[in-house]
């Protein structure tokens, strides 16, 4: 079975850049889409980011877009969320999945494997 692991979060003032880590154990992830969602305590889980098998396409939220680049090295086995310009408003635990699509949608339901999350906090 697929398992993913998150790793990169911690603590950052609003401004700061981190970068988030997604890598597959046991098997490949070169034959899946992998998003990036998010979920704040009381919130509702929202996507953040997607890319495709060869990377060629990606969708970001809009509240995200021109702040964080997703990428993927698949000879790492690995896909990145780098986070820039970070807000208060971003603080979550960050969660990737691995599917079989990428829509800018960013539908949890469309993603069958998923990581356990990373925590992000950006506050002063």
């Amino acid at each position: 079975q697929l398992q993913l692991v998150e790793s990169g979060g911690g603590l950052v003032q609003p401004g700061g850049s981190l970068r988030l880590s997604c890598a597959a154990s046991r098997f490949t992830l070169n034959y899946y889409s992998i998003a990036w969602f998010r979920q704040a305590p009381g919130k509702e889980r929202e996507g953040v980011s997607c890319i495709s098998r060869s990377g060629g396409l990606t969708n970001y939220a809009d509240s995200v877009k021109g702040r964080f680049t997703v990428s993927r090295d698949n000879a790492k086995n690995t896909v990145y969320l780098q986070m820039n310009s970070l807000k208060p408003e971003d603080t979550a635990v960050y969660y990737c999945a691995a599917g079989s699509t990428c829509s800018p949608f960013l539908r949890p339901n469309e993603y069958g494997y998923w990581g356990r999350g990373t925590q992000v906090t950006v506050s002063s």
